[in-house]
């Protein structure tokens, strides 16, 4: 359980490269049990984005958070300001690492994701199949659909595969 499941790199003081067992040695400051508490729908623990953050010490004018799926080509690009204080990242179900089936590695999650209010965080920006959050001072890649056809084929593709 040594393996690498999370990189956090970009302009960034520290790169990290993060094992289940190192996501689980973090400070219970930074833990954040039984997610279910926090959304009914949701199982598993995480860790806060904010404690992974002041490890990594993104540099000045740093304004975008990459979320990185290479399982599914997936990408998003996002405000970092709006998500930093409240985003996690589930990693763990029952005690094991996340499996893929629930979104392992690693689930970003933004809880209430309409309260950050920006109209660049959306039900997409919760991402599944996280393995690498590439910090910027612009906007990096997105493939995210941006419009109501592709986000409704986008989610069709997942019920048939999942």
């Amino acid at each position: 359980m040594n393996d690498p499941l999370l990189r956090i790199e970009g302009q960034v003081a520290s790169p990290l490269s993060l094992s289940f067992d190192d996501l689980c040695k973090l400070p219970e400051s930074a833990q954040v049990p039984d997610v279910s508490r926090i959304d009914p729908k949701r199982q598993g623990d995480a860790v806060k984005l904010s404690a992974l953050l002041e490890f990594a010490g993104p540099a000045a004018g740093v304004k975008h958070l990459t979320l990185h799926a290479s399982r599914d080509d997936f990408h998003a690009s996002i405000p970092l300001d709006a998500v930093r204080d409240k985003a996690i990242l589930i990693y763990r179900l029952a005690g094991a690492p996340l499996p893929s089936k629930a979104g392992g590695p690693l689930r970003f999650f933004i809880p209430d994701f309409a309260a950050c209010h920006t109209s660049e965080i959306d039900e997409c920006a919760n991402v599944k199949f996280v393995d690498r959050i590439e910090l910027t001072a612009d906007r990096g890649q997105d493939n995210r659909p941006h419009d109501g056809d592709a986000h409704a084929k986008l989610h069709e593709r997942e019920r048939q595969s999942g």
